[in-house]
């Protein structure tokens, strides 16, 4: 059985009580990792701090020296533990890291949307598309806290759109989505849900640490959770996002400007719904997807599949670029939202097919 453990262990110097829990890792752990590139990482702090400098290496170098020669080195940032893969690094303390792992995003993202980010929970149900979001948003920083649910394991049939490694088969997609937003940035907070969204959770994944989530991102494949999701979201005037593998197709529901609003987008009726409650056949729940999908906006591959679900596939089909080109998108959106720069709702495409070659 492999461990569900996902949360990095961060150890504060400066605090004695960590040192010591430090001091007694690194004794009974000979085969630890180290990675220590702290003084890298300082440079760069004080190239970003003076960047008048960036062409006069030896005024840095003076800065980086002077820089030094200020602080305790023993007792400088933190260290940072993986107990999955038994790497022990070293990083600057949480404030110095997050503007140097973010200089790149100025002025796309400004010092001040930076800071209206840091204190952003994104929730996403669905880790294959989600992976992808989660992964964008992490790098980007647009969120300071994530929560992420999905019930399912890793398969190897996964890997033609989920970016991880072979090792990681069998294990929970929750932890392995995880992971590597740690290995990313520890000072990320993420809170996992291993059973995926259900109606005995769906309250406590709409809050974290008491505060609702400010935004919802929708990739999960069970059409009742979507639902769910949905009229949970127009409770707590939670906007929704959804992107669908396809043609870089995106909804946006705003349910935070209009919680009156019809759930996706009208395209199924309150009889669909219900009608969906007691359907016993795959065919009868892929003829209510198709209408929220829309069988006539569909690329020609997915109408095809589509025909095609139980019985020469079990599913309908993601591609790897497909999904990496809904990541962004949709991190992008998320971004927007969060920083109020839209208000837009509906169902938008970038179709790169048709874009570059007028083909649908």
């Amino acid at each position: 059985m492999y461990s569900l453990i996902y949360k990095p262990k961060i150890f504060d110097l400066s605090t004695a009580s960590q040192r010591l829990q430090f001091e007694e890792l690194v004794q009974q752990n000979p085969n630890l990792i180290i990675h220590n590139q702290l003084n890298s990482q300082i440079y760069e702090y004080v190239k970003l701090s003076n960047p008048e400098l960036v062409n006069n290496e030896s005024q840095l170098k003076n800065e980086f020296e002077a820089f030094l020669s200020s602080i305790d080195l023993e007792k400088f940032g933190n260290w940072v533990y993986y107990p999955w893969n038994n790497n022990l690094i070293r990083i600057l303390p949480e404030d110095q890291f997050i503007q140097v792992r973010t200089i790149r995003n100025k002025y796309k993202i400004t010092q001040k949307e930076q800071e209206i980010l840091k204190n952003k929970c994104v929730g996403i149900v669905g880790l294959s598309v989600g992976q992808s979001v989660s992964l964008a948003i992490a790098m980007e920083r647009i969120a300071g806290s994530m929560i992420i649910a999905d019930f399912d394991h890793l398969e190897l049939g996964n890997m033609n759109r989920i970016r991880t490694g072979l090792h990681n088969i069998g294990t929970l997609k929750t932890i392995v989505v995880a992971r590597e937003i740690a290995e990313i940035d520890p000072y990320i907070d993420v809170k996992c849900f291993h059973e995926g969204v259900t109606p005995e959770n769906i309250d406590s994944f709409f809050e974290h640490s008491g505060k609702p989530i400010d935004i919802l991102i929708d990739e999960c494949d069970s059409i009742d959770v979507k639902i769910a999701l949905r009229e949970k979201s127009r409770k707590t005037k939670t906007p929704v996002l959804m992107d669908t593998s396809d043609r870089g197709m995106l909804d946006v529901e705003r349910y935070d400007l209009n919680p009156g609003m019809n759930l996706f987008h009208g395209l199924v009726t309150p009889d669909d719904l219900e009608r969906l409650k007691h359907a016993k056949t795959s065919e009868e729940r892929v003829a209510i997807v198709s209408k929220i999908i829309n069988i006539e906006t569909m690329s020609e591959g997915l109408r095809n599949s589509m025909k095609e679900i139980g019985k020469t596939i079990t599913t309908w089909p993601q591609l790897g670029a497909d999904v990496m080109l809904g990541g962004a998108i949709t991190a992008m959106m998320t971004r927007k939202i969060l920083l109020n720069k839209s208000e837009v709702t509906g169902r938008f495409f970038v179709d790169l097919d048709q874009i570059i070659n007028g083909n649908l």
